[in-house]
């Protein structure tokens, strides 16, 4: 049976800026709609850059820009795809499978056989064969091809077919899972035509794009739109290190791994995802940005992988509310939620709490811009984290490490239990008590969790709308470790008298550490 990659949309605000290997799509459904990679496949169904280097041409001579009506819209992309089209190619992925096969038991087997039976339907064992199609891109004139990493994960065997008929058996140089990317080689006893990578950081809502591609296993198929939106975040681990382009040029199955090319003819992205509730294209396509396509080949060129540098903080985006509680003018920057001990961010000073607002001088956007550009940076060398703590800025320089496998943070846990003790103190909507013994036993709380468990969360208060429930643990509110019901009290009546709107709270939930900004004037 086909299982189709699905993107989770829910997105927990804290992640870890430990950049570095796969961060697999994730196996779960948004309601009626779902992300799903684009290939088609065929017999037994499964589920299955930084880089332009001076020897890329494009195809032929250089064409003329499409036609223009007066009023400056197109006329045609004819030229355009006849002028590209000779180096978007097929990509075909073999995969053979080993599968369990199991019989149902006769009815009125006689006893005596049951067992046997049983022991004998165990699971044969059955080989299937598996073949998935997707599309790819010539990008050097020697046989470099640029695919998705779901179009031949698990392959086999790589085929790769030419509009112009001649096939080719394909070597994978390398593929990074994380940002869905793979790079192949082929070789060809003549020069191969090329697209060329263009800026897609200059790319505007409502530009034209054209997809390419061979949907459904179909030969060269095109179809054009604009750019939706830019900067996409889909949530979740999927592909935490791409800001992907929104477009609504048409993607079906077998698009996968096509270009997106602008009116220059220069690829500005890689047709990898649709927003879906059937399967079919609606409108919502997803690409992967040139420059993040770019520099995972070149990479993947070098090395056959790649490498990404490693900081060792759980972050967070500073929020609206985030930000007034903080006192900062506006809501730009990660905040540090806890720092890893032993990390590069530990060992430059790095405190919980600090707000992350520029690299090397730039200004960091939110977590997601923190976690990319923290994965662009090379380990060994230094770089200059800006940082506001109690409101004065602090410069820190850190010596990068290299993301590992296991530099992960996991947010999962096992969730409160049934039985909830009293609460001894309330606030903000909030009932607490103490971390005692019997409680850390009972919800299985960490010995450095030190903080005040709450109870129960008011459903109309501030607190219940950010997300509190019981079984969290209230770490700090503001820039204060806090221990009792009591000292949450005192601190809320402080920020009340300083005439703060919110707190800042720093909470314990599930085994990870995160800030939330809740309204006190609500409670």
């Amino acid at each position: 049976m086909q299982t189709e990659k699905i993107v989770n949309f829910i997105k927990r605000n804290s992640r870890t800026v430990a950049v570095g290997t796969a961060a697999a799509v994730i196996l779960v459904s948004f309601g009626a709609f779902a992300l799903l990679p684009h290939r088609s496949p065929q017999d037994i169904q499964t589920e299955p850059v930084h880089y332009a280097t001076a020897q890329a041409e494009p195809v032929g001579d250089k064409a003329p820009a499409p036609r223009m009506l007066e009023n400056g819209t197109p006329f045609s992309f004819a030229d355009l795809v006849e002028r590209v089209s000779p180096a978007v190619v097929s990509v075909t992925a073999d995969e053979t499978q080993t599968v369990s096969q199991q019989m149902d038991m006769p009815d009125n087997l006689p006893d005596p056989f049951k067992q046997f039976f049983k022991q004998f339907n165990q699971g044969q064992p059955m080989v299937q064969r598996a073949v998935s199609m997707g599309s790819g891109f010539i990008i050097d004139k020697s046989g470099l091809i640029v695919t998705n990493n779901h179009v031949i994960a698990n392959a086999k065997k790589i085929k790769v077919k030419l509009p112009d008929g001649r096939s080719f058996d394909a070597k994978l140089v390398g593929t990074d899972p994380a940002t869905d990317v793979a790079l192949l080689r082929i070789k060809s006893d003549k020069p191969l035509p090329t697209v060329e990578f263009g800026n897609d950081r200059q790319l505007r809502v409502g530009d034209w794009v054209i997809a390419v591609g061979n949907p459904f296993g179909l030969s060269n198929t095109v179809t054009a739109g604009i750019v939706s939106s830019i900067g996409r975040d889909l949530g979740g681990n999927a592909q935490p290190y791409t800001d992907f382009i929104q477009i609504d040029a048409p993607i079906n199955r077998g698009n996968s791994g096509g270009p997106t090319f602008d009116l220059n003819g220069q690829v500005v992205g890689m047709n990898s995802m649709i927003y879906s509730p059937s399967g079919g294209s609606v409108g919502i396509g997803f690409a992967i940005p040139a420059s993040t396509i770019r520099q995972v080949v070149a990479q993947l060129q070098a090395h056959g992988r790649v490498a990404r540098g490693w900081l060792g903080v759980q972050i967070q985006s500073v929020t609206p509310d985030i930000a007034a509680s903080l006192g900062m003018s506006q809501p730009k920057g990660a905040i540090v939620a806890s720092v890893v001990p032993g990390s590069p961010a530990a060992k430059a000073g790095f405190q919980q709490g600090d707000v992350v607002t520029a690299i090397n001088g730039k200004q960091v956007e939110d977590n997601q811009d923190l976690t990319r550009r923290v994965a662009e940076l090379m380990a060994g060398k230094k770089a200059a984290f800006s940082v506001l703590r109690d409101g004065a800025s602090k410069t820190l320089d850190v010596t990068i490490g290299q993301r590992k496998e296991d530099q992960v943070a996991s947010n999962e846990g096992g969730g409160a239990p049934a039985g909830v003790p009293a609460a001894t103190g309330q606030a903000m909507g909030l009932g607490l008590t103490a971390v005692t013994p019997d409680i850390r036993r009972t919800y299985n709380l960490d010995d450095n969790v030190q903080g005040v468990l709450v109870t129960k969360v008011d459903p109309d208060s501030d607190a219940a709308d950010k997300g509190l429930q019981p079984g969290d643990v209230l770490l700090k509110v503001g820039n204060k470790t806090v221990h009792t019901p009591q000292e949450v009290e005192k601190s809320v009546a402080e920020a009340h008298s300083a005439g703060r709107k919110s707190v800042l709270l720093l909470v314990s939930s599930d085994g990870a550490s995160q800030f939330v900004a809740v309204d006190i004037g609500k409670t």
